[in-house]
């Protein structure tokens, strides 16, 4: 067993405080920005930045399907991280100021499976993950350039 990582990172015209504030909205930014990859997304607790658990489905493959039941912690500021009670998947969001911009990043990891699956999960899964985020921060963009 092998830890697994997907990461991608954009830029996007807006404060870095402009984009913490609403990448930590919960309630409100949060459902409008996910994919059509999250399903049955749910504040369960919270809704603002650390204290908050979300629960919802994701749609990683066609095949796959996990049940993620995060709770959210910001050991800094810009910085959020996720973390699934029901597997070692964690999700960490970091969002850094760059002249008036922000750069804001995003991985998740986790502990893949042994043998030959493992390595095609870990040979296969970061891409498809990465999609996913790619969408959540083009739309992340989207959402702060509208407000």
């Amino acid at each position: 067993m092998g830890t697994v990582t997907a990461t991608a990172e954009r830029s996007i015209d807006a404060p870095a405080e402009t984009v913490s504030e609403r990448l930590a909205d919960y309630r409100s930014v949060r459902p409008r920005i996910l994919t059509d990859a999250y399903r049955d997304y749910e504040v369960v607790d919270g809704g603002t930045g650390a204290g908050t658990v979300v629960r919802y489905k994701l749609q990683a493959t066609k095949k796959r399907v996990r049940d993620v039941r995060a709770t959210v912690s910001e050991p800094r500021p810009g910085t959020l991280v996720e973390t699934d009670e029901n597997s070692s998947m964690v999700t960490t969001w970091s969002v850094r100021p760059d002249g008036d911009r922000s750069v804001v990043r995003v991985e998740t990891t986790w502990q893949g499976a042994g043998g030959i699956g493992g390595f095609f999960e870990k040979t296969f899964a970061p891409a498809g993950l990465r999609r996913i985020h790619d969408g959540v921060l083009a739309k992340l963009a989207e959402e702060v350039r509208g407000q």
